[in-house]
C-alpha cells in the first residue's frame, strides 16, 4: 500500500468514522463520486471491517456498525456526489464548451450529438463504468455535458453504486482485520476492466458522435 493511504488517507477515514459514523461514510463516499482522489476502495472496505468489528462503536446510533446501513449511507453519498460532478457538467462544463469548444474542434453539432448519444445509451454506459476504475467517478462530468435525463442518470449511477459499494463493504466484513487485502483481490479485475472498458466506451463515443468519420475525413 502507498506510504499516503498508511500515513493520511487511512487516519483521516479512521477519524471522521469515530467522529459521525454512517455521515462519515456518507461524505467520503461523496468526495470519491465527485472525482477527488479517495479510492473506495479502502474507504469501502474499512468500512465492512467496522461492520465485522464487534468492538467498532457507530457514534450516531451508539450501537454497533450493522451491514444495511452501512450499504445505504455508502450509496447515499456516492449518489450525491455524482450529482454534484453531473451539475458542474450540466452548468459549468457545458457553458464553457458551448463558449470556446470551436478552440479544441468542438462544434454545437458535437454536443448535440452528445446529447443523443447520452439520451439513447447513457444508462448502460453510467451503469457499467460504475465498475471500471477511473470511468467510475469521471462519466458524471460528460453525462452532464451531455443533459443526459437526470431521472435515468440517477437510476442508473444509484443501482451501479449500489452493487459496487456493497460488494467491497461485505469483502471488507468477510475478511475481517486482513480488510486491506480486498484492493489485491480487485486489481487483477480492475486492471482488465480498465484496458477494455476504457477504449471499448471511448471508441464508441467517438463513433456515435461521428469524431471517427471526420479523423478519417481529414486523413
Amino acid at each position: 500500500m502507498l506510504a499516503w493511504l498508511d500515513e493520511i488517507l487511512i487516519p483521516l477515514i479512521t477519524s471522521l468514522y469515530e467522529a459521525v459514523g454512517y455521515l462519515g461514510l456518507a461524505v467520503a463516499m461523496a468526495v470519491d463520486a465527485s472525482s477527488f482522489p479517495v479510492p473506495s476502495e479502502f474507504i469501502l472496505p474499512f468500512a465492512g471491517f467496522l461492520v465485522a468489528d464487534p468492538t467498532a462503536i457507530e457514534p450516531l446510533t451508539g450501537g454497533r456498525w450493522e451491514l444495511i446501513p452501512t450499504i445505504l449511507f455508502a450509496t447515499i453519498g456516492s449518489t450525491a456526489g455524482t450529482l454534484g460532478a453531473y451539475a458542474i457538467g450540466a452548468y459549468g462544463g457545458r457553458r464553457l464548451l458551448v463558449r470556446y469548444g470551436r478552440f479544441v474542434r468542438i462544434s454545437s453539432d458535437d454536443l448535440d450529438r452528445a446529447d443523443r448519444f447520452f439520451a439513447r445509451h447513457g444508462g448502460k454506459v453510467v451503469f457499467w463504468s460504475r465498475f471500471v476504475p477511473l470511468l467510475r467517478t469521471a462519466i458524471s462530468f460528460p453525462a452532464g455535458i451531455a443533459r443526459m435525463p437526470l431521472v435515468p442518470f440517477l437510476l442508473y449511477s444509484t443501482v451501479g453504486a449500489l452493487i459496487w459499494n456493497a460488494a467491497l463493504i461485505w469483502g471488507g466484513a468477510a475478511l475481517g482485520a486482513r480488510w486491506e487485502e480486498v484492493q489485491e483481490y480487485l486489481a487483477p479485475f480492475e486492471t482488465i476492466l480498465l484496458a477494455i472498458g476504457l477504449p471499448a466506451l471511448l471508441l464508441l463515443g467517438a463513433w456515435r458522435l461521428g469524431l471517427l468519420k471526420r479523423f478519417r475525413n481529414r486523413s
